[in-house]
């Protein structure tokens, strides 16, 4: 059968601290974005996709999601499936529009947003000086971005970045421009061999 525009859904929260607090919502949700909460599980595989609709339950990141689960046709879900992007691995890395960093070593990820990571203090602009996100993205630059996948969940590329011993120490000399006390002693303490870098397409892409 062909899927429907919009599917009822009940959603609840998977959190362990939340499981017997949060209560569940009921909504009707278009089911492409049911759906891209699936690709974010599965990729465009299509078995997986029917079968989670016909399941009637996912589970996202902290979220679950339930319906009554429902038989799609392939070319149904293909079409939907075209609605999406596919991976690229022919893009080159965008600097302008990467949006997140994730830092990553021997202790736990350190993330990184392009917004926290421009900040800068009233001094700092007076004097031109660069943000700790100038230094990550020249640093990403010229080390040559290796293109991984797309990701539906974070609707970006994804770009893995290995850090030498010297890009590695220069981003720990200048976790003093993060303007957040919490986020600069995490880059300071904790070396970083590699960075996943999100860059975000246009809409028109």
């Amino acid at each position: 059968m062909s899927l429907p525009a919009t599917i009822r859904v009940k959603l609840s929260s998977e959190a362990a601290e939340y499981i017997s607090l949060t209560p569940v919502v009921v909504q009707e949700m278009p089911v492409r974005d049911l759906v891209e909460h699936m690709l974010g599980v599965t990729g465009k595989d299509e078995a997986r996709v029917r079968d989670l609709l016909q399941r009637g339950t996912l589970v996202s990141g902290a979220s679950r999601f339930r319906w009554t689960g429902l038989e799609a046709d392939a070319e149904s879900i293909r079409a939907l499936f075209s609605s999406f992007p596919d991976p690229d691995p022919a893009r080159p890395f965008s600097p302008a529009r990467c949006v997140r960093a994730v830092l990553r070593g021997a202790r736990q990820p350190i993330v990184i947003t392009r917004e926290t990571a421009r900040r800068r203090g009233i001094l700092d602009r007076m004097l031109g000086r660069p943000s700790f996100w100038d230094v990550l993205v020249e640093i990403a630059v010229a080390g040559n971005p290796r293109y991984s996948q797309y990701s539906y969940r974070d609707r970006a590329d994804l770009y893995q970045l290995s850090l030498d011993g010297p890009s590695a120490q220069r981003l720990r000399e200048r976790a003093h421009l993060v303007r957040y006390n919490v986020l600069e002693d995490q880059i300071r303490s904790a070396p970083a061999g590699s960075a996943e870098l999100y860059v975000v397409r246009t809409e028109v892409e």
